[in-house]
């Protein structure tokens, strides 16, 4: 049983998606919600996120939306690195913080800023000696940097009882096709 999962995936910009606003969001967001609807149904409790960018900051919201309905459900974000932010504009900065504010717990990994790829490496072990399962939102024919995660929770799998779970560009494309439909029937 599934009782704390990662979630992970790409980052905005691997998506051609430069705003919250783009409705490949909505889209990224049901699907997350949909998922987790499950897995909560099925004993989930926490959710862990490194509060990168893109699916994780969309899972966070969706997690924080989800939390009036199963107040049981909680979301950690542990970054790799002090101030992984430091760099965003100010608009990611603010919804960063604000989602930092709504986590049920909330730190560094490594307790200081970025020096060098392993941070980013021992976040990722870290995350799945910790969890029981990772949640992906990837297409295997558009890799990108959610590849190295599933590619180190396979190994971890290999030895442990690890569930990866994927959400891929056709399992989109289905919830997209259902969104829309659902809009049209509306009117």
């Amino acid at each position: 049983m599934l009782k704390r999962l990662v979630i992970t995936g790409y980052k905005p910009h691997e998506l051609g998606i430069f705003d919250d606003k783009h409705e490949g969001v909505r889209f990224i967001k049901k699907a997350l919600e949909n998922r987790l609807r499950a897995l909560v149904d099925e004993g989930l409790e926490w959710i862990i996120l490194s509060g990168q960018l893109g699916v994780e900051t969309w899972a966070a919201e969706v997690a924080i939306e989800l939390q009036e309905e199963f107040p049981q459900l909680h979301f950690a974000i542990l970054t790799p690195f002090e101030d992984q932010e430091k760099k965003w504009n100010e608009a990611k900065q603010e919804k960063y913080e604000f989602l930092l504010s709504q986590a049920d717990f909330h730190r560094s990994l490594t307790n200081k800023p970025y020096e060098a790829p392993w941070q980013f490496i021992e976040k990722n072990k870290f995350f799945l000696r910790n969890s029981d399962g990772i949640l992906l939102i990837y297409d295997e024919e558009t890799e990108g940097s959610p590849k190295f995660i599933k590619q180190e929770a396979e190994r971890y799998a290999e030895n442990h009882e690890y569930d990866i779970l994927l959400i891929s560009a056709d399992d989109l494309r289905v919830v997209a096709e259902e969104e829309q439909q659902n809009e049209w029937n509306g009117w």
